[in-house]
């Protein structure tokens, strides 16, 4: 068997090494733990016994996402800590939308050969997302794939569950026209457009990643800044409010991501100029070669979430969150239409 593992460890996959780096994980998961998980880290399937409290009808909500090329960013700064509480925060925005709260947490990794530094540095950031989420991180594998990922390569995927009462599920169904449009701010890229982003920085503009952006910023700072974490802030409006829809400004935009939430014969007007844009993102825009709409469905430009709400509770969000009147709903064609400043 010796000879065996260690001709596997030649192969390129160490399976003592990933025993080893694994042996410590209990200790560091005590922090992103929840009183209905059962068993040990490291069984076959990760044990949570369903306690709903007060939930009339509970429904589960899953969701899976990963972190894009923003890893590309991690490796050439070598450093990985903000990228596990990217993906822990962006999964449990996705199913904060629907009025979910996270119950637990899985994580995938895999790389041409497992990093021990890495692996710690990757586990201590889900770790601390998990714990401010007030979800469980409860399992999850560890790939080595020589052959497929190479060099510093690795891909990052996590899946969350969560749970909300059937009749507290935020779906958008009573949108109309009059209601207002608040916007959440982000704290950068988040974790997409990284693709553009470096086709422009590092291609386009030849930036290195100690360059100033903006007064005192550098560069691989402003990228590597973590996905916000919304749920305190929709938690807060939740107890004194009725949220119409929420849309988590990701993948595709202000433009792609804002529809999914809107009924029919309606559109969402955004009025650009409402929301300061930081120097990153002024940065990008100016040297970008497309257009102002593609632009805000590649990017988030500043905008990380997006809460619908009626008039009357308006002024009430936006005390409570901290955001910006972005926007109104009007009749339409279940859309996005951006408005120039002054316009």
């Amino acid at each position: 068997m010796s000879d065996r593992l260690k001709a596997y460890a030649r192969a390129g996959v160490d399976v003592d090494l990933g025993n080893k780096v694994k042996a410590g994980l209990p200790k560091v998961l005590q922090t992103a733990h929840r009183p209905e998980v059962l068993g040990k880290v490291g069984g076959f399937g990760g044990l949570f016994r369903a306690s709903f409290g007060k939930m009339k009808d509970p429904v589960l909500v899953a969701s899976i996402d990963g972190v894009g090329t923003k890893i590309k960013i991690a490796a050439l700064l070598n450093r990985h800590d903000t990228i596990g509480e990217d993906l822990v925060n962006h999964c449990v925005n996705d199913i904060a939308v629907l009025g979910a709260e996270p119950l637990f947490f899985l994580d995938y990794m895999a790389s041409e050969r497992l990093e021990p530094h890495r692996f710690h540095q990757i586990i201590t950031g889900m770790v601390r997302g998990c714990k401010k989420a007030g979800c469980a991180l409860i399992g999850g594998e560890t790939a080595q794939m020589p052959g497929i990922y190479h060099g510093a390569d690795y891909d990052l995927v996590g899946t969350i569950v969560g749970v909300v009462d059937r009749k507290k599920i935020i779906d958008g169904k009573k949108i109309k026209p009059g209601d207002v449009i608040i916007g959440l701010p982000s704290s950068g890229l988040h974790t997409n457009g990284y693709s553009l982003a470096r086709e422009i920085l590092f291609n386009q503009l030849g930036c290195r990643l100690d360059a100033s952006v903006g007064k005192g910023g550098v560069l691989g700072t402003e990228l590597l800044r973590v996905h916000t974490l919304y749920l305190p802030q929709i938690r807060k409006v939740r107890q004194k409010l009725t949220i119409k829809g929420i849309a988590h400004i990701t993948g595709g935009g202000l433009i792609d991501n804002i529809p999914r939430v809107l009924p029919e014969k309606v559109d969402a007007e955004i009025q650009l100029g409402t929301w300061p844009i930081s120097p990153l993102f002024k940065m990008l825009a100016s040297a970008a070669r497309v257009q102002n709409e593609e632009l805000h469905q590649v990017f988030n430009m500043g905008i990380g979430m997006v809460l619908i709400v009626s008039a009357k509770d308006a002024k009430e969000t936006l005390k409570l969150t901290k955001g910006y009147h972005i926007g109104q709903i009007v009749k339409g064609s279940r859309k996005v239409v951006l408005k120039e400043a002054g316009k």
